[in-house]
């Protein structure tokens, strides 16, 4: 299977238990209608994000090669992630935590293959090539960012995780499934289906439970990678994948009435020093 996307040295050293995560991009299948959501999303976007985002965004487009006209072929992208030093592969939707870690820790750069659908067109509930292919690759052409990242997943791919992380990480994979299936076809069963898992992430989200070093890691992913803005308060940029990628977030999050709050590097350093810590005492 490799040897079909397979263009960068990166990729012969990953161990078995990660290449089980590889899957065919399959580039033939993208439809009409997939170019054009991408072709919508990246032209709203870049325009919106010229004037927003941390100017490294724009030049890292450009020094991945990411058009915005077209989808990104892993063979293109690996191309020219060679260049920095990384890798790409495609996968199926999430993958568990701690393999999306080590995937960080070896420099390969993880992209859901599948694309948003229509109805989710401003924001998908579940992982997409938008997300993965223009919200994370451009940033990674920063070499700082780009070993923070690969620091990040080898501490996190060491991280140890708990039966709550896993019922969790179950939870948020159910309802953004479902909630991408309720895109394609709408009924009432679905709905209620959907309302259930909505409930059961709650009921997780307000279960008294001492944080794993896996959540603990998680959050500074969410609140970093994922969803960080940089600057001041009073004029932050948009930094986070999540941001990036979505016409929506990276709109209502600069809104007034959004709270943005500090984030400094004596709390990055708690949050590692405990997971050094406590691998070190073991």
């Amino acid at each position: 299977m490799l040897e079909n996307i397979e263009i960068n040295p990166l990729l012969e050293r990953l161990p078995p238990h990660l290449k089980q995560f590889i899957k065919p991009q399959n580039y033939e299948l993208y439809t009409y209608q997939d170019q054009a959501v991408w072709r919508h999303v990246m032209r709203k976007n870049v325009d919106f994000l010229s004037k927003v985002a941390h100017g490294s965004y724009l030049d890292g487009l450009k020094k991945t090669g990411i058009s915005i006209d077209n989808i990104p072929s892993m063979y293109g992208m690996n191309r020219i992630l060679k260049e920095i030093g990384w890798a790409a592969v495609a996968v199926d939707g999430f993958i568990p935590p701690a393999a999306f870690m080590e995937f960080q820790a070896y420099k390969i750069l993880v992209i859901a293959a599948d694309i948003r659908k229509l109805d989710n067109i401003e924001y998908t509930p579940a992982p997409d090539i938008i997300h993965e292919a223009a919200g994370h690759a451009p940033i990674i052409a920063s070499p700082d960012y780009a070993e923070y990242l690969r620091r990040f997943g080898e501490i996190g791919s060491k991280a140890i995780s708990s039966a709550h992380d896993h019922e969790m990480y179950e939870a948020v994979r159910k309802i953004s499934i479902l909630k991408e299936t309720r895109s394609e076809k709408q009924n009432p069963e679905l709905d209620s289906e959907i309302a259930a898992a909505e409930a059961e992430i709650e009921r997780l989200q307000n279960k008294k439970v001492e944080p794993s070093e896996m959540s603990l890691i998680r959050n500074l992913h969410w609140w970093t990678v994922e969803y960080g803005l940089v600057g001041t308060l009073d004029h932050p940029k948009l930094y986070g994948a999540g941001l990036l990628s979505s016409l929506g977030e990276s709109k209502s999050c600069l809104e007034p009435e959004v709270e943005k709050r500090p984030y400094t590097l004596m709390q990055h350093t708690r949050i590692l020093i405990l997971l050094v810590s406590n691998h070190t005492c073991m």
